[in-house]
């Protein structure tokens, strides 16, 4: 059994093998994630209810650290021996409401990487229908161990700091 970056919940042997879709991809800077609305994600109108947004994109966060982690299994394996019982927190969120989405529609939640700092790193995240924006994000999130703020390990922020340059590359690459 593998386990996620925290250590604490486990990967089936064979899952990423048998279900390959289920966590997304990895896209150059990032991840994406295709998930469907259904009923329980709307309001009474059809439409996405604003606060189930945030769970999509902690949806698209988590399995970009665990994608990662399956790619790059050694790197979690010294964070974990760095910081015992790590994980990340949202410490701030700034988000943008463009367009809303509907039961059935088919959504991308990508997640690129921005900057990484000391102790935390700034995600920007896009909700898309058929690659339209819909919601854009930018959330900045903490590196925490043992309930305190903790310098993310070397290998950790090496993996997310390529993928930040590889998102401003593209960035960089768009008319």
């Amino acid at each position: 059994m593998k386990t996620d970056i925290s250590g604490e919940r486990a990967v089936a042997p064979g899952e990423l093998e048998a279900h390959p879709q289920l966590a997304g991809r990895l896209v150059p800077g990032g991840h994406a994630l295709t998930l469907r609305v259904y009923y329980e994600d709307t309001d009474f109108s059809g439409i996405v209810y604003h606060a189930n947004y945030l769970k999509f994109m902690e949806r698209g966060r988590s399995d970009y650290m665990r994608l990662l982690g399956v790619v790059q299994g050694e790197l979690f394996a010294q964070a974990a021996a760095e910081a015992p019982g790590f994980h990340f927190v949202v410490r701030a969120m700034q988000i943008d409401f463009l367009k809303p989405a509907r039961i059935d529609d088919v959504l991308e939640v990508v997640t690129l990487s921005k900057e990484v700092m000391g102790a935390s790193i700034t995600l920007l995240q896009q909700v898309k229908r058929a690659g339209e924006v819909l919601v854009s994000a930018h959330v900045r999130v903490a590196f925490v161990s043992e309930g305190r703020a903790k310098r993310i390990p070397d290998a950790l922020r090496q993996a997310t700091l390529n993928d930040a340059k590889a998102a401003e590359a593209l960035a960089g690459s768009r008319p």
